[in-house]
C-alpha cells in the first residue's frame, strides 16, 4: 500500500488538461480492433483499465501498437473475426472492460476466460450475464455472478429486444457489441438515458445504428448485425470524470483560478458541472467546439462558496462517477445538500455510498448515510478538520475515493490520510504530479 497525506497548499492556478475520456479510450481500441484497416487513436486514456483492454484484444487478434509520439494504432480482425484467447483476459480493475468486452465475445464462437482484481472480482455481472445469455452465450461463473467466470460465446447468436431493469450504460453497450456480430436487429429499451459513446461511436465506425424515442420518453436503441466496421481516426477528449476532480479542488480552495483545458462536455455525462453551478460554482466554458462528434470546451473555474441543494435523482445517469467528488464539494458548501437514487454506487469498485460515508466522516464532516445516497450538512466554507495522525480513510481499492479523498485534503486544516494512492493509476496515472503543478508544491 502507498499511503498520502494530502494537505492544504494555496490556490489552484494555471491551466492543464487532463487525460483522455476513459469511455471513449475503451471504445476506440474495441471498435478500432473490429474494424478492417488501421484505426489512429490520439489523447488515448493511458491508465491501467484501457491497457487492459488494449491487452484483451491484442490476445484476440488484433495488432495494437503505441508510436513515439504518443499515438496507438489498432489493426482491426473485423467483425465476426475476434481469435480464441490462448489464457485467461486480465481486466484487472476495470468493470467497463469486462462488461464491455462480454458483449463482444458473446456473439463469437470463442470462448474466454476474465479475471480480475480483488475489487473487480467483487462486482457482481448478472446484470449483464443475464441478456447475453438469451442471446446464446453461456457464462460458468464465481458466486454471485463474479468473476472469474468464463464464457463461451453463441455464434450465430440470437437477436434480442432488451428493456433495461437498471439504467446501465455498460449492460446497453455490452448487448450493442454483442449485437455487431449477431443476424438481425438488436433493440435495447432504456428507459432513462445513459452515456451514449456506444452509440455515437459505432455510429462513427459504419454500423448501422438508429436511436427513436417511444412514447413513455425511453430511448430505442437498434443494430443492425454482421456490421463491416471501418476504421476510423479518432481525438479523445479529456476524460469529465477526472477533469470533476480539479473543478471541484478550484471551486473549494480559496483564491484559485484554473482553466481545464478540452474537457469532453457531452451532455450524457455532464450533468456535475450543471450541478455544482447549482451550487453557486463559477465555472465558465471558453472555446466550446466539436471533436469527432463530441463537444469540448476548455473550463476557466474559480473559488466559489457552494450553497446545498436537494440532487435531482434524474441526473444520476449522466454523472454517477462523480458523486465521490460532489460528496466532497458538499462538505464544504452552505447548508444542507441531499443526494438519493444512488443505489448504483453500492456496485462500482467499491460501496461508494458507504466508503464516502466513512471517509468524509473521518475526516470531520457531517454526514447521514442513507439506503440511495448520503445527506451532508456542509461547513459553510470552512475547512474540514482532516484526519488524525494515525488515522487514514479507507479507499477499498476505488480511485475514485482516493482522488475525492485527495481533494478534500486541499480543503482541510490538517490535511487527509489516504491509506492507498495505488488505484489512482487505474484511470489517472499523472493526477498527483498535475495536483502539484497546479499547486505550485
Amino acid at each position: 500500500m502507498r499511503p498520502r497525506r494530502f494537505s492544504a497548499t494555496g490556490p489552484l492556478k494555471g491551466r492543464i488538461r487532463v487525460p483522455g475520456d476513459k469511455s471513449i479510450s475503451h471504445r476506440s481500441i474495441m471498435l478500432g480492433a473490429l474494424a478492417v484497416g488501421e484505426t489512429c487513436v490520439t489523447g488515448l486514456l493511458e491508465g491501467e483499465d484501457v491497457l487492459s483492454t488494449a491487452a484483451a484484444m491484442r490476445a484476440m487478434g488484433a495488432t495494437i501498437i503505441r508510436d513515439d509520439a504518443g499515438t496507438w494504432h489498432v489493426h482491426g480482425v473485423g467483425v465476426g473475426g475476434l481469435l480464441q484467447p490462448q489464457q485467461a483476459l486480465d481486466m484487472g480493475n476495470s468493470g467497463t472492460s469486462t462488461r464491455l468486452l462480454m458483449g463482444l465475445v458473446a456473439s463469437h464462437p470463442i470462448t474466454a476466460t476474465f479475471i480480475g482484481d480483488a475489487s473487480l472480482s467483487k462486482r457482481p455481472m448478472g446484470r449483464v450475464i443475464d441478456p447475453l445469455s438469451t442471446m446464446g452465450a453461456e457464462f460458468t461463473a464465481s458466486p454471485g455472478g463474479r468473476l472469474p467466470l468464463t464464457l463461451r460465446g453463441m455464434s450465430p447468436a440470437v437477436p434480442i429486444e432488451y428493456r433495461l431493469p437498471v439504467a446501465s450504460a455498460q449492460v446497453k453497450s455490452a448487448i450493442l457489441l454483442a449485437g455487431l456480430n449477431t443476424p438481425g436487429i438488436t433493440t435495447v429499451i432504456e428507459p432513462v438515458p445513459t452515456r451514449d459513446h456506444s452509440e455515437r461511436m459505432l455510429r462513427g465506425f459504419g454500423a448501422d445504428l438508429t436511436v427513436d424515442i417511444a412514447a413513455d420518453g425511453a430511448r430505442m436503441i437498434r443494430i443492425a448485425g454482421e456490421a463491416e466496421l471501418k476504421p476510423q481516426t479518432i481525438t479523445v477528449p479529456g476524460d469529465p470524470s477526472s477533469a470533476a476532480f480539479f473543478i471541484v479542488a478550484a471551486l473549494l480552495v480559496e483564491g484559485s483560478d484554473l482553466v481545464v483545458e478540452n474537457v469532453g462536455l457531452n451532455p450524457t455525462r455532464a450533468a456535475l458541472i450543471d450541478v455544482l453551478r447549482l451550487m453557486g460554482g463559477s465555472i465558465e466554458e471558453l472555446d466550446r467546439r466539436d471533436v469527432g462528434g463530441e463537444p469540448v470546451a476548455d473550463l476557466r473555474v474559480r473559488h466559489s462558496l457552494l450553497t446545498g441543494i436537494d440532487v435531482d435523482p434524474a441526473v444520476v445517469p449522466s454523472m454517477v462517477d462523480e458523486f465521490p467528488v460532489l460528496f466532497v464539494a458538499a462538505a464544504l458548501a452552505k447548508g444542507r445538500t441531499t443526494t438519493t437514487g444512488l443505489e448504483e454506487l453500492r456496485v462500482k469498485e467499491s460501496d461508494r455510498i458507504s466508503a464516502m460515508h466513512a471517509a468524509l466522516q473521518l475526516a470531520g464532516a457531517t454526514v447521514t448515510e442513507t439506503e440511495d445516497g448520503l445527506i451532508i450538512d456542509g461547513t459553510g466554507g470552512d475547512p474540514l478538520p482532516g484526519t488524525r495522525e494515525g488515522h487514514a480513510v479507507v479507499t477499498h481499492l476505488d480511485h475514485r475515493i482516493a482522488m475525492a479523498l485527495a481533494v478534500a485534503g486541499l480543503a482541510s486544516r490538517n490535511g487527509i490520510e489516504v491509506d492507498d494512492t495505488r488505484p489512482i493509476a487505474t484511470s489517472f496515472p499523472m493526477f498527483e504530479s498535475l495536483l502539484a503543478q497546479v499547486s505550485g508544491t
